[in-house]
């Protein structure tokens, strides 16, 4: 039961991958779309109004992720835990 469990957390980890990545995708490809001079401007309005709704979006995912590492970065460490890096082992105390 739980390999069940963290195939389904793997698996909503890799849609919100994928539809990051897709979203992006898209905003590049309404940006050079916007670009093409034959593009009329009611076209253009489209365009640029999901794109503005697409950066919104991925603006929202990236600050939903930075938060995230923020709180991994803060987590205290645990009494017993040794430091991952041992930086100054090798300095004579005076």
């Amino acid at each position: 039961m739980a390999q069940s469990k963290k195939t389904t957390s793997e698996t909503k980890e890799s849609q919100k991958k994928t539809s990051f990545e897709e979203k992006l995708s898209r905003l590049q490809i309404l940006s050079e779309e916007i670009k093409n001079p034959d593009t009329g401007l009611e076209d253009a309005l489209s365009i640029f109004e999901e794109g503005i709704k697409l950066a919104k979006s991925l603006e929202t995912e990236l600050d939903k992720i930075e938060n995230k590492i923020q709180i991994l970065i803060n987590q205290p460490k645990k009494s017993g835990e040794k430091p991952e890096l041992d930086l100054f082992s090798s300095i004579p105390e005076d």
